[in-house]
């Protein structure tokens, strides 16, 4: 165990590891202000999590918010896509928990990609959230779904709002009974309902759903997704990290923003997931920028509880001694704890309020084991 694995918290090693990943592959810190104009967030409401935001005045008397989103404020911020740009950023925003009260400060790391987006581009940010996912466990899943596939259905079919939205949300929630009664309300075709019940029912790994697809009677710009997807894919196969990535043809979002891949990443441990992104170009095209774009949040406040979790014990050895307790016995002993970086705490009487893996007891010269725990 290293000392800085037993200083810091492990949201905290994960934060100083992925900066040091980004920085590998080219990208350079940004940092953003807390706050913008009220209005901002409103004209882009759609983009956001949530729609509740934390608002203050100015001594001016402006109405300002509280950034509940770093990506919006990157791309206000981007003059031109002509030259690549390539960031990363460790930042708090200030966001309504789905199913909760109040707000809260969340901290999160991650990246945008933008400029001309290609295969290797996507592939690329796409890979570095793999390898973001492997820093905290190397139990983790990457679902990825492209936007274009079940937009290239809808469009054959001149869906929009608002039939495209509550299609999207049946798709979410994998709902095919709810699907097929909108797809009769909207009178979508027999033959795109199937399609789109189809894609629900697909999951697994990328080139076993990438050969399954490929077998469906798609429209032209659904191909054209799946075309993208087989591009991402030989760039991850050449990176080497392939494996535990699933494509999932749920995972949908507003299309009025996104519009090709989307991908969400979770670990072992954790019911929330910890990391999302996508490619975004038509948020670049609503406010106004030239250029496509790609980024991805890691969610970094959940892995404070997962620290908990794992390290279920506040010390690994609690050790007791007394008055007729020999000193360099006991020293000797804290040692061949603290030597193999396992961490011990030493006093007389036991703390109750503590867990440990082990209780010893050094009386005289002698090294009594009084409790192990598993």
């Amino acid at each position: 165990m290293s000392a800085s694995s037993m200083v810091l918290r492990m949201d905290e090693r994960v934060m100083f590891a992925l900066r040091t990943l980004y920085e590998l592959y080219g990208y350079t810190p940004y940092k953003v202000r807390k706050f913008e104009a009220y209005d901002f967030y409103m004209q882009n409401k759609n983009f956001l999590p949530s729609k509740q935001i934390l608002t203050f005045h100015d001594t001016n008397g402006n109405l300002m918010a509280l950034k509940p989103d770093i990506t919006l404020s990157i791309v206000k911020n981007t003059q031109a896509a002509d030259q690549m740009k390539k960031v990363y950023y460790t930042e708090h925003v200030y966001r309504a928990p789905r199913n909760g009260d109040g707000f809260r400060e969340i901290l999160q790391t991650g990246l945008e990609c933008i400029g001309k987006i290609d295969g290797y581009a996507m592939g690329e940010v796409i890979m570095l959230a793999v390898k973001s996912l492997a820093m905290i466990s190397d139990r983790y899943i990457l679902d990825m779904s492209h936007m274009g596939v079940v937009s290239g259905i809808l469009e054959k079919e001149g869906a929009c709002d608002p039939a495209r939205s509550q299609i999207l949300r049946a798709i979410a929630a994998k709902n095919r009974h709810e699907l097929a009664e909108i797809c009769k309300n909207f009178s979508i075709s027999t033959a795109s309902q199937k399609l789109l019940c189809d894609l629900i029912g697909l999951y697994g790994p990328i080139r076993q759903m990438l050969n399954q697809t490929q077998q469906m009677a798609l429209p032209e710009n659904s191909l054209k997704a799946l075309k993208e997807l087989e591009a991402i894919q030989e760039v991850l196969n050449a990176f080497g990290v392939q494996q535990n990535i699933n494509l999932d043809f749920s995972i949908v979002n507003d299309m009025d923003y996104y519009n090709g891949v989307f991908f969400r990443g979770f670990i072992d441990g954790l019911s929330e997931g910890i990391l999302s992104g996508g490619r975004y170009d038509n948020l670049m095209a609503k406010m106004g920028k030239y250029g496509g774009a790609i980024g991805f949040a890691v969610y970094l406040d959940p892995l404070e509880r997962f620290q908990v979790e794992k390290n279920s014990y506040d010390v690994d050895a609690f050790i007791t001694y007394d008055d007729t307790t020999d000193l360099s016995t006991l020293i000797k002993t804290a040692k061949a704890w603290t030597d193999s970086g396992k961490s011990v705490r030493i006093q007389r009487t036991v703390d109750s309020s503590l867990t440990y893996r082990q209780l010893i007891a050094v009386t005289g010269q002698e090294v009594k084991i009084l409790e192990t725990n598993a």
